[in-house]
């Protein structure tokens, strides 16, 4: 238990709070730390990835919106660094080169009619596509829970903190026999540092995880549009 508030030094900043703190109040704000580097590490990792999948996105677009055939979209595609979007690409085209091998070059012409997919095929290749787009909205996705985590236990673990460390006020009071306020203040205002400790982890990690969710969102949508505009492609060259 604490030493009893009276006779003990007036702490008179925030810090000075922390060091006098008790020994529960400081393994609370030393979890919270940990958190908190954690949590601005995502939160910087996951800013740098998306922006990576923005520009990404961008140089992709302008190539593929030179190219004429899904063929030729390929191959300006499998020029670019990897990228989800080269990757959705070369799932859709590999997957049909492998149900129609050697007809993806084929053009249509006077007695050359291009191969075609069945309405089975088709279903399939959107099932590749799919799958493609779930696999990258998971890697996209990765670690964006624990923001969520740290912005919901942050705030409870503060609580914690500042429960213990109010308990712990007032068996000092107790023991000094003295409920003044010089013998209260110190005491509350060591066990409110926890909460704010907390609060100082929930917010941003919080604010970062809705604006991450959102950027993904917007991700998988365009992964999505891009798929059917592969399959589109493909009814446009008269594959479907």
């Amino acid at each position: 238990m604490v030493l009893p508030q009276i006779g003990r030094a007036l702490p008179t900043t925030p810090w000075e709070l922390v060091l006098t703190s008790s020994r529960e109040t400081k393994i609370v704000l030393a979890v919270l730390v940990v958190f908190s580097l954690v949590a601005w590490y995502l939160i910087v990792l996951k800013w740098w990835q998306f922006r990576g999948l923005r520009r990404h996105a961008d140089r992709f677009g302008r190539e593929i919106e030179k190219a004429p055939r899904l063929e030729d979209a390929y191959h300006a595609a499998m020029r670019l660094p990897s990228s989800p979007y080269n990757r959705l690409l070369r799932a859709g085209v590999q997957f049909f080169s492998t149900v129609k091998p050697g007809t993806l070059k084929e053009t249509t012409g006077a007695g050359h009619a291009p191969a075609t997919l069945t309405p089975s095929q088709l279903e399939a290749l959107r099932m590749v596509l799919a799958k493609e787009i779930a696999s990258e909205r998971d890697a996209a996705a990765r670690f964006l829970p624990w923001l969520a985590t740290f912005g919901s236990v942050s705030p409870l673990l503060g609580l914690l903190g500042t429960v213990l460390g109010v308990m712990d006020a007032f068996i000092g009071i107790a023991a000094g026999g003295s409920g003044n306020i010089a013998a209260v203040a110190p005491g509350v205002a060591e066990a409110l540092v926890t909460t704010v400790a907390g609060l100082a982890v929930a917010v941003p990690s919080v604010m970062a995880y809705n604006i991450y969710v959102s950027r993904l969102g917007l991700f998988a949508g365009e992964l999505e549009g891009f798929a059917m505009e592969i399959i589109g492609t493909l009814a446009r060259e008269g594959r479907l």
